[in-house]
């Protein structure tokens, strides 16, 4: 049977008997809407089904995108000998490795991060602390960046290495509550090693350009004096065409990470409607910034944010449905209105969402509304 023990409106605890909060009146145990996955009725995780799907997802995009770099590298390998397909790899992991290396120093710098004390930030270090010893990990660094954008992230080369960050923006945005289900999705990213798989699997696309180049090249330079240019530069089309598809892999497997890593915060103890309503205020607060030069500072490390600063503008006009009381904030009653809502997103949409590292906004509350505490 469904727990009951904690109300997913107001966090009361109740006794497993009752139908209904003692402290709010609200239902223990909620009907799934039709078409959207039952709740889980497990004591350990309610979310497992949830959890399960998104794994399987993002082990059949791995599959593929090695399949594709597999196949690749055999052909080559088969018409220019092994050694000229490894050496592509080869070159590939190396500059990832160094970029994976670096790649803290330079988020640093470009975020304006300054590292706080106990001292300084007493509950951004508690919220921190309560919520990595929950996850099982190492107390992160915790670090305010000093951009006026409202917005949080995480990054480090390994759990022990995690760092989180807040900007001074959403501080004054969020209350404790959404605060909390802020870090508690950017601790699950560090938990899930977010920035390491992502980095691996980004080498794909990278190998598929520098093949593109290179068999171009030696099509076009190379086909007079050594033959076969022909064949070289219908290669080099192909992994072009390859690079573009990879591409949009990688950024369909950022999506997954995002939505594991929201499933991630309630399961740290978030309610979804705080983290709806972290979200829905952090689309408000960021389309203030459009045409900002902060805003474009923030360009090349966007896909570190919670959400994607520069696609809130759009994102606005789709999100007023769902607060009816125009309250600024998305509450129980109207993240399980939604609920119960059947989506319909316009072509443009669905084709914007194909080319950025976040999901589309309205899509991602409603997954946040079919989740239990």
């Amino acid at each position: 049977m469904f727990s009951k023990s904690k109300c997913p409106k107001c966090g009361a605890r109740n006794s497993k008997e009752r139908m209904t909060c003692a402290a709010c009146g609200a239902p223990l145990a909620l009907a799934p809407a039709k078409g959207q996955p039952a709740e889980v009725p497990l004591e350990g995780n309610p979310n497992l089904a949830v959890n399960m799907w998104l794994q399987t997802r993002m082990f059949l995009l791995v599959v593929l995108l090695f399949g594709i770099l597999y196949g690749v590298i055999t052909g080559i390998g088969t018409w220019r000998g092994a050694g000229s397909a490894v050496i592509y790899i080869i070159i590939a992991f190396a500059f990832l490795g160094i970029q994976y290396l670096i790649g803290p120093s330079i988020v640093g710098r470009a975020m304006k991060i300054k590292w706080v004390s106990e001292k300084e930030e007493p509950q951004l270090h508690q919220m921190v602390a309560e919520l990595s010893e929950k996850a099982n990990l190492p107390k992160p660094r915790v670090g305010i960046s000093q951009l006026a954008i409202p917005n949080a992230f995480a990054f480090g080369r390994t759990q022990r290495d995690g760092r989180v960050c807040v900007t001074r923006g959403i501080l004054n945005l969020l209350n404790r509550d959404e605060l909390r289900a802020v870090l508690g999705h950017e601790i699950s990213h560090i938990k899930h090693r977010d920035m390491v798989i992502i980095t691996l699997i980004s080498a794909i696309p990278l190998i598929m350009y520098w093949i593109a180049l290179s068999m171009m090249f030696s099509g076009v330079f190379g086909g007079r004096r050594q033959g076969g240019g022909g064949y070289a530069a219908l290669i080099g089309l192909g992994a072009f065409l390859l690079y573009f598809i990879t591409n949009l892999l990688v950024l369909y497997g950022s999506r997954i990470r995002e939505y594991q890593a929201d499933l991630g915060s309630v399961n740290l103890g978030s309610m979804p409607h705080h983290l709806a309503s972290a979200l829905y205020k952090l689309v408000y607060g960021n389309a203030r910034f459009k045409g900002s030069k902060e805003l474009k500072r923030v360009e090349g490390v966007k896909a570190f944010f919670l959400n994607d600063p520069s696609q809130a503008w759009s994102e606005i006009k789709e999100l007023s449905q769902i607060d009816r009381d125009m309250s600024g904030t998305i509450d129980y009653d109207e993240l399980m209105e939604l609920r119960q809502k059947k989506l319909r997103l316009g072509t443009g949409d669905k084709m914007m969402e194909l080319f950025t590292t976040h999901p589309n906004m309205l899509k991602r509350i409603k997954h946040l509304s079919t989740l239990t505490v």
